[in-house]
């Protein structure tokens, strides 16, 4: 059978694209673990534009409908520069690409140890946003420190249509976040919908009143705060993704933003733990220690394997790059 796409540079989709697939904290991973494009020597950086710039359909492909959704994160594995590193991973949702992955580093490891590429143990890998060094405890929990993540902006005041006024600071965790410091809506399991329109809401009125993250970045996450029912945690968060999906997941990077900010506050101490509960109550524990001014998360979860599954992309089918939004 024919390859199913084509693009100006003449790379085909393979028939065949296998993956493994796992959830951390209710949130999946997909790892392609066959049939990736190929793209160059370079940084993680650069191989992530060549993946934007000249691959995008392969993204599309495996992790939009009609073979994925909205939800899903996707990682390919490259070679990493630096020997040192069990592997380089890029991370992709069905909106754009990422910087790094908090869920999808413990869903990475968990899946490499799954296949026999990964032993227990503390791994490097490389990311677009820098080296991270990662632990696998056992075959389901992993620990990793994240880039260095610091808030940029305090005390950042927008006002919502339907919501009023919302406060809260910018940080960096590996991608960028607004954190609202109260949340005009009940932070809990039975008003999603709600807490989606306010997080889209914010979402466009930060990019409408030019505040952006370091170097014109765009603010792609919003983090809504609220008390946590479950039993440890300190707080339980609603975490809007750059697709328009949920985190099912507390989200590492979302988490590393919230330690930048509470270490700036001097409301969490180096090593002190936070336990942060999502919006359907999986929780990470998370600790920090500053390095000059920003500060090293560490984040603790754990995944499982849900499937190993064999895409297909048959060359007749309409919908092989998937659906585009």
């Amino acid at each position: 059978m024919n390859s199913a796409a084509v693009n100006s540079s003449g790379w085909k989709i393979p028939d065949r694209v296998e993956v493994v697939d796992s959830h951390t904290g209710g949130e999946p991973t997909r790892v392609i673990v066959s049939g990736q494009p190929p793209l160059g020597s370079g940084t993680m950086l650069e191989r992530r534009e060549v993946f934007r710039n000249q691959f995008d359909h392969f993204r599309s492909g495996v992790i939009n409908e009609p073979r994925g959704s909205d939800v899903w994160v996707g990682a390919i594995l490259e070679k990493p520069l630096d020997p040192r590193c069990l592997t380089g991973v890029i991370f992709f949702n069905n909106a754009s690409y990422l910087g790094m992955c908090g869920h999808g580093t413990i869903g990475l490891l968990v899946t490499l140890h799954a296949l026999g590429r990964a032993a227990i143990g503390t791994h490097l890998l490389e990311t677009p946003v820098g080296m991270i060094t990662a632990t696998l405890h056992d075959a389901n929990t992993v620990s990793l420190a994240n880039v260095p993540s610091y808030r940029l902006h305090q005390h950042v005041v927008v006002t919502v249509p339907e919501f009023g006024t919302i406060r809260g600071d910018v940080a960096f965790g590996g991608n960028w976040f607004f954190l609202a410091e109260r949340s005009p809506e009940p932070v809990a399991p039975n008003n999603i919908e709600r807490l989606d329109r306010l997080a889209k809401a914010i979402r466009r009125e930060l990019w409408d009143a030019g505040i952006r993250g370091a170097n014109g970045e765009e603010i792609d996450h919003v983090e809504l705060f609220g008390p946590a029912d479950e039993i440890g945690a300190d707080s339980r968060n609603y975490v809007l993704c750059p697709g328009g999906a949920y985190d099912r997941s507390p989200c590492g990077t979302g988490t590393s933003a919230k330690l930048a900010c509470l270490a700036a506050d001097g409301k969490l101490q180096p090593g002190q733990i936070w336990r942060q509960a999502s919006i359907i109550g999986s929780q990470f524990e998370a600790s920090f220690q500053w390095q000059g001014d920003r500060v090293i998360p560490q984040i603790k979860g754990t995944a499982f394997i849900t499937g190993e599954t064999v895409l297909r992309f048959q060359s007749n089918d309409p919908l092989r790059e998937g659906i585009r939004s």
